[in-house]
């Protein structure tokens, strides 16, 4: 998920009006061995999968680092053949159409021979950026309550998990896109690390989410994997869980714990995975290749 430039002025705002109110160590990859029969693999996605703002950025547009999950699963895995054209901000769309200059659709490096695809998407598809700076900024005017949450479900239905919900068939045909393009490839999903705390907490002084957003924001996250988890499923591709082992890694957990950066982001984009949790994502792709 890449955050607009409105969005990143949104949050600087935030960050700047909760100052004048008021981030373990992980093991290196499993051993895969470059026999495992993977010849030519492609990543899709978007910036989880690019890994924005990791040094080092080899491709500015898209914003993918040396040192996103797909280079370090490609390093394990040795395959003769990389085409690595995940990009930040991508949705579903750029899967069939341009995203930018430098970005063309992103099925076009598959091809019949493809035998191995990730694919890390639908945040974006959910908003999820927007819904973070939402929540930021609304967090500075109710600290103590839910007023995020309360935006989108004053109507009596939470509106956010409808579109969720919604996004559903969106990732279906992106699996469907792939096995229609690449019908030999295994296909793995990615889900999405964990961001706030798994026991619902907040922490005020990293980030302004207020204290009952917090949990809601946290089952929402659960939700947008728990349907991505069962389109892979219903599509015979993997899903693959970057969330439970990233459970203890949020964004309110110190440098050096944490493998999520917070709004004040140091190694990686705001609310982005850095360079720890770009190897344990890989770390769970490889386990699902072993």
């Amino acid at each position: 998920m890449r955050l607009s430039l409105s969005s990143r002025r949104t949050l600087a705002t935030a960050s700047a009006a909760a100052a004048l109110v008021a981030t373990a160590g992980f093991a290196g990859s499993p051993a895969v061995a470059a026999d495992s029969g993977v010849a030519r693999y492609v990543a899709l996605g978007d910036s989880y999968a690019s890994a924005a703002g990791v040094p080092d950025q080899v491709d500015t547009a898209c914003t993918r680092s040396s040192r996103n999950y797909p280079s370090l699963v490609s390093a394990a895995l040795a395959p003769a053949a990389v085409r690595d054209v995940t990009c930040g901000g991508a949705t579903t769309v750029h899967l069939t159409t341009s995203q930018n200059a430098s970005a063309p659709p992103q099925y076009d490096a598959l091809s019949a021979d493809t035998d191995l695809v990730t694919l890390t998407i639908g945040g974006n598809d959910v908003g999820f950026a927007d819904i973070i700076v939402r929540c930021v900024a609304l967090g500075l005017l109710n600290p103590s309550g839910s007023p995020c949450r309360t935006t989108y479900t004053w109507t009596g239905t939470d509106t956010l998990a409808r579109t969720i919900d919604n996004a559903a068939p969106k990732i279906a045909a992106a699996v469907d896109g792939i096995r229609a393009r690449a019908p030999q490839a295994r296909i793995l999903v990615t889900g999405y690390p964990a961001i706030m705390p798994d026991d619902g907490t907040n922490c005020p002084s990293v980030v302004s989410i207020a204290k009952k957003d917090a949990p809601w924001l946290r089952d929402i996250h659960k939700r947008l994997n728990s349907v991505i988890a069962k389109q892979a499923a219903d599509r015979g591709a993997t899903y693959v869980d970057t969330y439970t082992k990233s459970v203890g890694h949020d964004i309110c957990k110190p440098s050096g714990t944490r493998w999520m950066e917070p709004l004040i982001a140091s190694g990686a984009a705001p609310f982005h995975p850095n360079a720890t949790g770009e190897r344990a994502m890989a770390d769970a792709v490889l386990a699902s290749v072993d």
